[in-house]
């Protein structure tokens, strides 16, 4: 999808994500609450959606969250408030950010790369604006690894494509290896669908 048919794609679901956001906290809210738990200073979440990563982090951070679709920053808006949080909300293409190089402390990003239509350009934005000695986390859904779900993943992904612009059966470490970033941790679970990133900005490619 290009960019103009996912801004149209999250106009329709925005309201449906935010009112199931319950749900991706219940499946995802333990990868979560360990990969952004513990960063701090000033933090960039990346294609933020309706804010479900913002109760995860840290009182002390300073937020800004970026989105590509103007509904769902209303939901996000709604989240900041929901939880007290001080937080500043833009709207922005995650593949060409438009910060200044190293500017955030850490940058966040949660089952954001099935939607990107060049994930590997929006991966090495985050490296970008990333400071050395910060921190790149992400939280990434993709191919099962048990056959019978991947097999159904792989029957599916045109359709889910179509209807939700996700790439279901998404490699996310072929991804994160594509855009030459440096893996310090990387674990899988739910059944070989969630894998989290923990990425040493700098050194990736050009």
């Amino acid at each position: 999808m290009s960019l103009s048919e996912i801004k149209e794609s999250y106009a329709e679901y925005a309201d449906w994500i935010h009112r199931f956001d319950w749900l991706a906290r219940l499946v995802t809210g333990r990868y979560r609450r360990a990969q952004f738990g513990d960063v701090d200073g000033k933090i960039l979440d990346v294609a933020c959606g309706t804010g479900t990563n913002f109760g995860y982090l840290p009182e002390t951070s300073e937020l800004v969250g970026i989105d590509i679709s103007p509904e769902m920053l209303a939901r996000a808006e709604d989240r900041l408030a929901e939880l007290a949080i001080d937080g500043t909300l833009l709207q922005m293409d995650a593949q060409d950010l438009d910060f200044a190089d190293d500017s955030f402390d850490a940058v966040i990003s949660s089952l954001s790369t099935c939607t990107f239509p060049d994930p590997v350009a929006a991966l090495r934005e985050m490296n970008r604006v990333c400071k050395p000695g910060g921190t790149i986390r992400l939280v990434e859904h993709g191919r099962s690894d048990v056959g019978p779900i991947a097999s159904y993943q792989k029957w599916r992904t045109d359709a889910h494509y179509s209807q939700t612009g996700c790439r279901w059966d998404q490699q996310p470490r072929d991804i994160v290896a594509e855009a030459g970033l440096t893996v310090h941790n990387t674990t899988t679970g739910l059944l070989g669908m969630i894998t989290t990133f923990e990425i040493t900005p700098g050194g990736g490619d050009e």
